[in-house]
């Protein structure tokens, strides 16, 4: 059973603080900042924001819809985040 002061998001804080590598030790953001560079690699970055983050869902749009569809999103803006970083040697 968990304390009742840590609601079990303790590791994510964790994960998101400390610096992103992969199993080599070698820089993610940068891998990332590679696989998304030239004309294609932004075209892809492009359909993936506009099929996320520029979509809108109608106000009847069921719960399932509605977290299907932020989680989507909140995996599009890491990526764009990753890359972001990558880009910027950080």
């Amino acid at each position: 059973m968990s304390n009742s002061s840590d609601p079990g998001w303790g590791w994510f804080e964790k994960a998101m603080s400390e610096e992103i590598t992969g199993e080599a030790g070698e820089d993610v953001p940068a891998r990332f900042a590679r696989c998304f560079s030239g004309v294609d690699g932004e075209a892809a970055l492009s359909h993936l924001a506009e099929m996320t983050l520029a979509r809108p869902l109608g106000a009847n749009a069921h719960n399932g819809i509605l977290r299907h569809l932020e989680g989507q999103r909140y995996l599009v803006s890491y990526i764009m985040g990753l890359v972001r970083q990558g880009r910027e040697g950080k």
